[in-house]
């Protein structure tokens, strides 16, 4: 943990187009004694409730979806292009058949608020959960999205405060 500086998100340069979308992130629920992560690339960041939030999507499926259903706190890992494949593989694979951070090498600590996090970050967002709704068909207005269920298994989306900002000091 010694490895990261607590900033205000508020005053970091996050764009959640290139950092979400594009370079991706590890959402983690759970504890150092029994917790699972995976790779993600739909969500946002923002103000919300007069709070700093991020806002994930995770289907029901997922084996995270489980932590984070039992957990009020989940964190969301973000890396430098070099852990690609690491990111490929954590959203590859199911944390019910292998372990992921063993397979990829992964380093965790614990959290402030005792959730995990990875030595390997460069940054990461330690959030406490306020908010779940499961996507549904008849609430989406322009149908086209709907491409992206065709199994019906819609994502559930949790909007989670931002409670701490651990930033690599070596970013800083």
């Amino acid at each position: 943990m010694n490895l990261f500086k607590k900033v205000n998100p508020g005053q970091i340069d996050f764009n959640a187009f290139d950092r979400i979308g594009k370079q991706w992130m590890l959402i983690t629920s759970g504890n150092l004694a029994s917790y699972n992560t995976m790779t993600a690339s739909w969500g946002g960041a923002g103000e919300l409730w007069n709070k700093p939030v991020i806002f994930i999507f995770v289907r029901p499926q997922r084996y995270t979806f489980e932590f984070l259903e039992k957990e009020s706190i989940f964190t969301c890992s973000f890396f430098n292009e070099s852990h690609r494949q690491m990111l490929n593989f954590c959203g590859s694979r199911s944390g019910r058949e292998c372990d992921k951070v063993h397979e990829t090498g992964l380093t965790t600590f614990a959290t402030p608020n005792a959730s995990v996090g990875f030595e390997q970050s460069n940054l990461f967002f330690e959030c406490l959960k306020l908010y779940a709704q499961d996507l549904n068909a008849e609430s989406f207005i322009e149908k086209a999205p709907l491409r992206n269920y065709p199994a019906g298994d819609f994502h559930r989306m949790y909007i989670g405060e931002i409670l701490y900002t651990g930033m690599k000091i070596t970013e800083i």
